[in-house]
Order: structure tokens, then C-alpha cells, then sequence
């Protein structure tokens, strides 16, 4: 059971790593960086959600520096990015929304998987599948002067905790459950994507200038 539970960590970390390495490095193109930002950007949106998640269930940071596979994949993707010519990256754009539905979807999972992993409560199991999903890409847009769009844009971060969820409580565990619930999740976020579904929102406006009163 442990080994089958390696390697649906490994699948899900291979498939959110390649699709947010591919996001991040396409935001720095956007933001005219070098090629050294371009590298930057998309290893910060591939695993800056993984440390926020080992620093909140307990997960020493260093173990980051023993994905090395990983991190190669990452920058080959990131390089392949920035050689392609413009109108692949203009067709990744038409695509992107699939793509960042797929990060979200492989890395929540892998991070639920890690954070059951190690007993910690229901709670805790959702946060990291939420941060797991979202945070890289949240460091992202503000690296790169965005607001993040996870937070205004359609329903996201929910369906992350949906599949912390659905882990947490122990519904899904063989890998055939984790690859239904991994799809699932990612129609979810497409059909929030193309019905425009959103939270409930408020906004607020105050006026920092003072009423010019007529003498």
C-alpha cells in the first residue's frame, strides 16, 4: 500500500509540476522577464504551493531539495516555453484554463495524499490540498504584479478542498478512486470556467479624498 501510495504521489507531482511550470513561465513571457525569471517564475508556481503545504502539517523545507527529477522537469518544460515559437504560446493561452484546471487538480490531490499521510486532522488535510493547489500560483501573479487571480476569479481554491475532502475522509484511496476523483476535479473547475460560476463577492470603494464643500 505504501508503494502504491508513492507513486500516485509521484504521477500527481509530475503532472501538477509539468502543467505550473509551463503557467509560471508563460505569466514571466507576459511580463517581458529574462530568461532567468522565466526559470524563476516557473519553479516558484511549481513548488511554491508544495513548501507552504510541509511548513503548515510539519514536513521539513529540505525535503524540497530532494526532488531533483523534478525540478529538471520543471525547467526543461520552463526552457521549452521559451524557444517555442509565439503562436504555440498563443495556443497555450486558447488552452490555459485546461491546463491550470489539471496543476490545480494533481497537485490538491498530492497534497491531501501528503498531508493524510502523515495523520494530521481532517482540517489540515483540506488547507494543504487548498495550498498545495493554489499557493504557486498565488506567489505567481505577485512576483509578477497580479492580483492574484485564484482569489477573484471563477470557484478555484474550492474544489481543491473538495479533493482534500473526499481524501480526508477516506472515500478515495486506490489509485483507479484518485484518477476519477483527479478528473472530476478537473471538470469542476472548466465547467466553473465556462458558466462563469463565482463566490459571492462584495465590493467596497472608499473615497480617501475629503468632500469639497462650497464656501
Amino acid at each position: 500500500m505504501d508503494e502504491l501510495l508513492q507513486l500516485n504521489l509521484q504521477l500527481f507531482s509530475m503532472i501538477g509540476t509539468i502543467a505550473f511550470a509551463i503557467s509560471g513561465a508563460v505569466v514571466a513571457m507576459e511580463e517581458e522577464y529574462d530568461i532567468l525569471g522565466v526559470f524563476v517564475l516557473a519553479l516558484v508556481t511549481a513548488f511554491g504551493g508544495g513548501v507552504v503545504r510541509n511548513v503548515l502539517i510539519g514536513i521539513p523545507v529540505t525535503t524540497l531539495w530532494e526532488q531533483g527529477n523534478l525540478f529538471i522537469t520543471a525547467l526543461v518544460a520552463a526552457f521549452l516555453v521559451f524557444i517555442v515559437p509565439v503562436s504555440w504560446i498563443r495556443r497555450w493561452k486558447t488552452w490555459e484554463s485546461l491546463f491550470d484546471a489539471i496543476g490545480l487538480a494533481a497537485f490538491a490531490i498530492q497534497g491531501a495524499l501528503y498531508a493524510k499521510q502523515m495523520n494530521v486532522p481532517l482540517s489540515a488535510v483540506m488547507v494543504a490540498a487548498m495550498l498545495t493547489g493554489i499557493g504557486g500560483g498565488m506567489i505567481r501573479d505577485v512576483l509578477a504584479g497580479r492580483k492574484p487571480l485564484v482569489l477573484r476569479d471563477e470557484i478555484y481554491a474550492v474544489w481543491a478542498m473538495l479533493a482534500g475532502l473526499m481524501i480526508g475522509l477516506g472515500w478515495v484511496q486506490g489509485s483507479w478512486q484518485l484518477l476519477v476523483l483527479f478528473v472530476f476535479v478537473v471538470a469542476l473547475r472548466m465547467l466553473s470556467v465556462i458558466r462563469k460560476w463565482r463566490l459571492p463577492r462584495r465590493a467596497l470603494k472608499l473615497s480617501d479624498e475629503p468632500s469639497m464643500e462650497k464656501s
